[in-house]
C-alpha cells in the first residue's frame, strides 16, 4: 500500500477544478460577436503544481517559510502552465525543481 503524504512546493498532483472564473461569452479584448471556448470547467479534472502551502517548509540555509494559503498553478498534458498568469507569491523551490517557467509568470517568488 503506498504511503499518503502532504504535497509539497514543486510538487505535480491531480485536482478537480471546482470553482472557475468566468469571462462572459468572449474573453477580454475580443471583438463583437466572438465566443471562445474555457480552458477551464467546472468539475475537469487536470494536473497541477502546488506553489503555496500553509505547512511550514524548511530550506536548506536553515530558514521556514510558511504562506497564508494553498495554491496550485494547472499545467497540460505536456507541463506547460495553462494560464498566462499567476497572481501572488510562489515559493522558490520551484527553480530546484525545474518549473522556472511557472517563476517566470508568477509576480513575486520567496
Amino acid at each position: 500500500m503506498r504511503m499518503k503524504r502532504h504535497a509539497r512546493i514543486g510538487d505535480r498532483i491531480i485536482v478537480v477544478v471546482q470553482k472557475s472564473r468566468s469571462l462572459g461569452e468572449a474573453g477580454p479584448g475580443a471583438g463583437p460577436g466572438s465566443v471562445t471556448a474555457a480552458k477551464v470547467r467546472r468539475g475537469d479534472i487536470r494536473h497541477a503544481i502546488v506553489v503555496r502551502t500553509v505547512n511550514k517548509v524548511q530550506r536548506k540555509d536553515g530558514m521556514v517559510v510558511k504562506f497564508d494559503d494553498n495554491a496550485c498553478a494547472l499545467i497540460g498534458k505536456n507541463g506547460e502552465p495553462i494560464g498566462t498568469r499567476i497572481n501572488g507569491v510562489v515559493g522558490a523551490e520551484l527553480r530546484d525543481k525545474q518549473w522556472s517557467k511557472i517563476l517566470s509568470l508568477a509576480s513575486m517568488h520567496v
